[in-house]
């Protein structure tokens, strides 16, 4: 394995993919791993390729019997996200740091595989209620999808210490700059 590993996981809605696309346009020497998805792409905005590998269950489930995955799960029932061997290959043979934007039991299991080679950090919102707020804006939740994730995000939010760092997203600016310093200083390592 050549290159570093830099994780940041959280409950749907806290931040982390804004802080991860700052990131990306900041530091050349980031690359993105794109994670691989059965579910259906959000609006007109997401790219396969780009976003994620939007795949076919049938297909999701024959690379993960040809163990092409370094972690998988089912996130939510009947959609599966895992993270391919090959999309952490192409960012290293890039001579990149790879970064990665996943759920919580995704950056653990990254964490795990990585080892000293990663930072996995949590981003969490200062409160439950502010997470609602936040996903109730973005206008693409049902009840029962907000739901779901509301109680999933409690769930989560039980896993924070198992992780390096703790990034409370509360001021975003302040979120960037931390996020920033915590990547720089990884690096160094």
């Amino acid at each position: 394995m050549a290159g570093k590993a830099i994780i940041f996981s959280a409950p749907s809605g806290s931040g982390k993919t804004t802080i991860v696309r700052h990131l990306l346009q900041s530091n050349p020497d980031l690359g993105f791993s794109i994670s691989a998805s059965t579910r259906d792409k959000r609006g007109r905005t997401e790219q396969n390729g780009k976003d994620y590998y939007f795949l076919p269950p049938k297909e999701f489930k024959r690379k993960i019997d040809n163990n092409e995955f370094v972690e998988w799960e089912e996130v939510y029932e009947g959609n599966f996200y895992g993270t391919l061997k090959s999309e952490i290959d192409r960012v290293w043979n890039e001579g990149k740091n790879v970064i990665f934007d996943v759920d919580v039991k995704g950056g653990l299991n990254l964490k795990k595989y990585f080892g000293t080679k990663a930072l996995a950090i949590f981003v969490k919102v200062p409160s439950i209620e502010v997470l609602k707020e936040r996903l109730n804006d973005r206008g693409t939740e049902t009840e029962e999808s907000l739901s779901r994730r509301m109680f999933k995000a409690e769930f989560e939010m039980g896993f924070q210490d198992k992780f390096d760092v703790v990034l409370v997203n509360e001021n975003l600016v302040k979120s960037l700059t931390e996020a920033q310093q915590l990547y720089d200083d990884f690096k160094k390592k």
